[in-house]
Parts: structure tokens; C-alpha cells; sequence
């Protein structure tokens, strides 16, 4: 609704957050704290990918590289060897 957009396009985003609350607790496994934690880098390269895609944002250098160490962190935080 801001930037004169329709307000399904809002609906659209809450609907998004809603789903993307529901998958966390869904995850089977034993090691479940990890799971938000690695949630959170995951939230992060995603906001900036639908802002790229939907909210026709460009990203630079520093916004890539930021979301890229957050990736590194879910990788290391979900597949390191125990």
C-alpha cells in the first residue's frame, strides 16, 4: 500500500511470513535449537532476494556479501560434523 501498490501485494508479504513461521517447528530434528539459528541467515539472503525480485531493489557489493556470510553460517551451522 505504501508506494502506491495494491493491497493484495501486502496480503501477499504476510501471507509469505506466515508460511515462512510455520516451517521451523515443523522440522524433525533432534538438534532443533540449531534450527532457528540457521532460520535466521536463511531470512536473511531471502528478504534480500524478494526485495531484488519484487521490490526492484539493486543490491551492492556489500548487501551480496553480507547475505552470502549469512549463508555460510547456515551451512556451517546445519552440516558441520559433530
Amino acid at each position: 500500500m505504501r508506494e502506491g501498490r495494491a493491497w493484495w501485494w501486502a496480503f501477499a508479504g504476510g501471507a509469505a511470513l506466515v508460511a515462512y513461521g510455520f516451517v521451523a517447528p515443523l522440522q524433525p530434528d533432534a538438534n532443533f535449537g540449531r534450527v532457528p539459528a540457521a532460520d535466521g541467515g536463511v531470512f536473511v539472503a531471502g528478504s534480500l532476494l524478494w526485495a531484488v525480485l519484487l521490490d526492484r531493489f539493486r543490491p551492492d557489493r556489500f548487501d551480496l556479501a553480507g547475505a552470502a556470510i549469512c549463508l555460510v553460517g547456515v551451512a556451517m551451522i546445519m552440516y558441520a560434523r559433530r
